[in-house]
């Protein structure tokens, strides 16, 4: 069986977004994984979900290119943040609808590119059960716990 996983980019763009996602999907590719790539953020999850395969032969060039291919999104029906630091939760039934597009995928990990705002969505996700990965990015480097993230 072929294991599969997806991944995001969740918030504001910032520099190295394409170079983190090819290096997902090369390490994948190395490990013989598939990877699906959802558009727009966390949106992408959600019927009709908006994804597709990456391949990491066809990645060359993102080095080169700024943003996100992936596209991303800070609003919409995951927007967890209320302003001054503080999140809200993200309505069950929408992390109930993102659970199963992943299940009905194969997908068996979730990997994810953002902020804070992204990130605490990607902790919700995995108290519902999603394994989820998060790899921190900010423009603003004003992410707890780290001192420099890409993109700053």
């Amino acid at each position: 069986m072929t294991h599969r996983i997806g991944i995001l980019t969740g918030g504001g763009d910032c520099p190295g977004l394409n170079a983190v996602i090819r290096a997902a999907v090369k390490t994948a590719a190395l490990r013989g994984w598939e990877t699906l790539g959802f558009r727009g953020g966390y949106e992408g999850l959600l019927r009709p979900s908006r994804y597709e395969a990456l391949d990491y032969r066809q990645m060359g060039a993102l080095l080169y290119r700024g943003g996100t291919v992936l596209g991303t999104a800070n609003k919409g029906r995951f927007s967890a943040k209320t302003g001054h630091g503080e999140t809200r939760r993200i309505d069950p039934e929408i992390v109930r609808e993102a659970r199963e597009t992943l299940e009905e995928l194969g997908v068996k990990a979730l990997v994810v590119l953002g902020g804070d705002g992204t990130l605490s969505i990607a902790l919700q996700l995995w108290e519902a059960g999603i394994p989820v990965v998060g790899i921190p990015k900010t423009i603003d480097n004003d992410l707890k716990a780290t001192d420099v993230t890409f993109g700053f």
